[in-house]
């Protein structure tokens, strides 16, 4: 069943293409919008269609029998058996989202036929009956197949609904061969009409059995997108989708949450549903992430306590040696000399992501403990707070949405001391280096992987371009298809 697969793509993701569409959600529960444009519609059309097609055949119909007595003649006996569609084509078709639903038409679509055909007869004038036997090729023209289907919300998942489906057929002609196939040609011709309607229901009956298939493997997937060992991405829809006559629309959740359903303090700003906007209106896909998706994020981690760590590795490993600070911080080299150091950096709170037209900005608030290691004894001497400005930029790697930060400002300030007061505009410039050489590339190395977007496995985005707006990041693109074993049992097993 092709079609129905079109609500498969629809539930996980992707595409857009409309300018400016506000999709209406409850701001305090959906964070991330997913536009499917009439392009994306027409590529995941003609993917199913050519899935439904290699579903269906061959596609075997019901035996066909006939009986007629006539009087002091005798009896006649006709037969059509293995009745197969062995060849389906499509020469056009059109899927069109609507009040109603989601119209999918394929018109002018023929299919070819194989069959076996027995003709007996018998009177009482003859002791013997007369029978023929052979097989016959059935072309069928100017078939028409549609349906429509319901969308709609269904505790976080996506139900499907089968509101009306049918398959018509305007013309068909049989050839028969072997025997005296000539003789019996016209008596075969009266079989047109019982084959048409054998064909029609055949079709409709596999069209409904893919429907059904499907609504319960849409039901079954999964609400939350796993990040890594402790994050997972929250992918429950939020109402009802949103049709127009070029697009259908989505909202879902979109936050991180923790795997293991502890609740994570929410901090993050919460604001309007994000509008898909993309200047590229041919592309197939578009999904916006407000700020509210990045700061979950940050806010889960920094729950999770994953924003602490000890430095004892520096590229110039000079500077966790407190001779080399005995310029910055005098006193701290008199009371502990030539001993080694380490740097305990824990983030105060959760960091904060702003997005704008212009950049992505993010800003960090962490303590840095000077720690002096004397005889094996790790001893606090002094704490630093940092306010830590930087300059995101995000990009695309494969179905991920990966990024990077730059230092664009540091702010500091002592925050408690144990070796006396101390001049900060001297260890400002050892700070901004460890920032530039340590912090920033050990955040670097996790945010290069990114976190998975909503997408099905099987698809993956194609030229995709990002846009950056008022608190929300844009990912427009196109998609492609490769073989997918789940995806492909659920579109293809009828039985």
């Amino acid at each position: 069943m092709a079609v129905a697969t079109i609500l498969l793509l629809l539930s996980s993701v992707f595409i857009s293409s409309q300018a400016h569409l506000q999709l209406l959600a409850d701001p305090n529960e959906s964070f991330t919008s997913i536009l499917i444009s009439q392009q994306g519609l027409d590529f995941v059309k003609n993917l199913l269609i050519s899935k439904a097609i290699l579903s269906m055949i061959p596609l075997k119909l019901p035996r066909i029998e006939e009986s007629a007595k006539f009087p002091f003649l005798g009896n006649v006996h006709m037969v059509l058996s293995n009745i197969t569609i062995y060849k389906i084509d499509v020469l056009s078709s059109y899927v069109k989202p609507g009040d109603h639903g989601i119209t999918i038409v394929a018109s002018g679509a023929t299919c070819n036929l194989s069959m076996n055909w027995h003709y007996s007869y018998s009177s009482w004038l003859l002791p013997l009956e007369i029978s023929d036997k052979g097989s016959a090729s059935v072309q069928v023209d100017g078939m028409q197949v549609g349906l429509t289907i319901g969308l709609e919300n269904h505790g976080g998942t996506l139900m499907l609904s089968l509101m009306d489906c049918g398959c018509y057929v305007t013309d068909i002609s049989i050839k028969l061969d072997g025997g005296a196939s000539w003789l019996y040609q016209g008596m075969i011709d009266a079989f047109e009409g019982q084959i048409a309607s054998a064909v029609e229901n055949a079709v409709a009956k596999k069209l409904k059995e893919g429907i059904l298939r499907l609504d319960s493997f849409l039901q079954a997937l999964p609400k939350e997108i796993p990040v890594d060992d402790n994050a997972s991405l929250n992918v429950t829809f939020i109402d009802n989708p949103l049709l127009s006559n070029s697009s259908i629309g989505f909202h879902i959740s979109g936050l991180f949450t923790r795997r293991k359903n502890v609740p994570v303090t929410k901090r993050y700003h919460q604001s309007f549903h994000p509008s898909v906007f993309c200047k590229d209106q041919s592309k197939m896909l578009g999904i916006s992430l407000d700020e509210a998706v990045f700061n979950s994020a940050a806010a889960l981690y920094y729950d999770a306590a994953f924003m602490q760590w000890i430095v004892d590795k520096v590229p110039d490993q000079s500077l966790l040696n407190t001779a080399g600070w005995r310029f910055i911080i005098p006193q701290l080299y008199k009371k502990y000399p030539n001993d080694d150091m380490n740097l305990n950096v824990s983030l105060s709170s959760p960091p904060v992501i702003r997005i704008s037209e212009r950049n992505i900005g993010a800003t960090v608030y962490a303590d840095v403990i000077i720690d002096v290691v004397e005889a094996g004894q790790v001893i606090p001497v002094a704490c630093i707070s940092l306010v830590i400005r930087g300059l995101a930029s995000v990009k695309i790697i494969e179905n991920n949405l990966a990024g990077s930060v730059k230092l664009d400002d540091l702010a500091m300030s002592l925050k408690w001391s144990q070796i006396g007061n101390l001049r900060m505009y001297l260890i400002q410039p050892v700070m901004w280096t460890i920032t530039q050489t340590v912090v920033l590339p050990y955040a670097n190395a996790h945010l290069g992987k990114g976190f998975p977007l909503p997408i099905i496995h099987g698809f993956t985005l194609h030229n995709a371009e990002i846009v950056c707006s008022s608190s929300m990041v844009t990912i427009c693109s196109d998609v492609t298809y490769s073989e997918s074993k789940n995806l492909s049992s659920a579109l293809t097993r009828f039985e």
